[in-house]
């Protein structure tokens, strides 16, 4: 069949997926163009959205003019035009390219505000440029982390988990379970023995440990080279589970539930999940929606990261987790997944944990009936976390493979 001449039949346009770093190479091989343009043509590939909740009237028509006079352009109070009001919120769009230079240009401005704009707005572009992550464990091991999703499978040693079919019957099935998880596609294995569901009764130090401890010593002698993870937000009991062998500490409280947990995190030299929570487990679910719920998430994270560093718990330990559930509601959850990315402006690997839970409920269902849907939020979460954390390691393993293809396929076939 003869190929149809667009120049009788008509133009075919068309807009095509640059969204990964080599999509561009591609295209750029397809029409023959000189490869040495990627140079050039990569900065542009994309446009950054970069919001800032409040700045002075002048600051944000500063940001405007010089984004437009450079190709991007930015959204602005109505009243910053004529100065009746004092402050607005503005949303930056422009490529990276236009962003750098707007960068250099406030180099030269020290008034309105624009040095800490412009030192915010340079840590977010840093930050947005981080891909890749290498977290020492003990053992001269490491847990390499990047935008390639990886598997954190839930071991709960406790009587009381919201998903009964969690709930680890002793050791022998502790350890058929986590090699099951390990062959499934798990790359790390979460042992947690008190639960934090909605209005779980907290246990004792004591408790937790009895539970813990043996579990984790028997685990770690069957799968001595597994990535174990211990969910806990107390410090002893982090402590002693860096003694038994654990790698990283999974922390659902952001060392807010006990002030033993950051000297603790802090002494073992393990990788630290820092988590945002709202209220305690107990209480969370009566905690009232937040008025801005990203901005709070930004504020707490840079927040809680000061104080860590402070404390002697390096960044390239830390792990951000924005808690799924831990104080949010059905809509700021899913409002959570949809923006997830806003959080990467701390340079730091992200880690979601949306297993079976209730924001993923039709309705009157439980937990049990709940996997296709956690499957397919695995889906979309694909590239854009580091890490999931999940009841079912083989049926979400499965749908990271089937999204991965996708978002891997070739740009434009021949």
């Amino acid at each position: 069949m003869q190929e149809k001449d667009f120049n009788q039949t008509g133009a075919a346009v068309f807009p095509l997926t640059a969204a990964e770093a080599g999509d561009l190479a591609a295209i750029v091989e397809r029409i023959g163009a000189d490869p040495r343009s990627l140079r050039y043509l990569g900065p542009k590939r994309r446009v950054l959205h970069f919001f800032v909740p409040k700045v002075d009237y002048r600051a944000a028509a500063f940001v405007k003019q010089e984004l437009l006079a450079r190709g991007g352009d930015a959204l602005v109070a109505r009243g910053v035009i004529d100065g009746t009001c004092k402050t607005s919120g503005v949303l930056m769009m422009g490529t990276d390219s236009q962003i750098d230079r707007l960068l250099l240009k406030l180099e030269s401005l020290d008034c309105w505000g624009l040095p800490e704009l412009r030192a915010a707005l340079s840590s977010a572009v840093r930050g947005l440029r981080v891909d890749r992550w290498r977290l020492a464990l003990p053992g001269g091991r490491s847990l390499e982390l990047n935008r390639e999703t990886k598997i954190m499978g839930i071991l709960n040693l406790t009587p009381d988990s919201f998903h009964p079919a969690s709930r680890v019957g002793g050791m022998d099935d502790l350890l058929r379970r986590a090699q099951e998880m390990l062959a499934d596609g798990a790359d790390v294995l979460d042992l947690g023995a008190e639960s934090t569901r909605p209005g779980s009764r907290p246990i004792s130090e004591q408790e937790e440990l009895e539970r813990l401890l043996p579990a984790l010593r028997a685990l770690r002698r069957a799968c001595p080279d597994a990535v174990i993870s211990v969910d806990t937000y107390k410090g002893a009991v982090a402590r002693a589970a860096a003694e038994e062998g654990a790698d990283v500490i999974n922390d659902v409280g952001g060392f807010l539930l006990d002030g033993a947990m950051l000297p603790c995190a802090a002494a073992t030299g393990l990788p630290y999940i820092l988590s945002h929570i709202k209220g305690h487990p107990s209480t969370m679910q009566d905690v009232p929606p937040s008025e801005d719920l990203m901005t709070e998430l930004h504020l707490y994270f840079g927040e809680r990261l000061r104080a860590a560093e402070s404390a002697g718990l390096s960044r390239d330990r830390i792990i951000l987790d924005p808690g799924i559930g831990f104080g949010k509601g059905g809509q700021e959850n899913l409002t959570i997944l949809k923006e997830i990315e806003a959080l990467r402006v701390h340079g730091l690997p992200l880690l979601i944990g949306h297993s079976r839970k209730r924001f993923t409920s039709s309705g009157e269902d439980r937990p049990g009936d709940r996997l296709q849907r956690t499957a397919a939020v695995s889906a979309l979460l694909e590239g854009r976390v580091e890490m999931i954390r999940v009841h079912d390691v083989r049926e979400n393993h499965q749908a990271l493979l089937m999204a991965r293809a996708v978002r891997r396929a070739a740009p434009w076939s021949r």
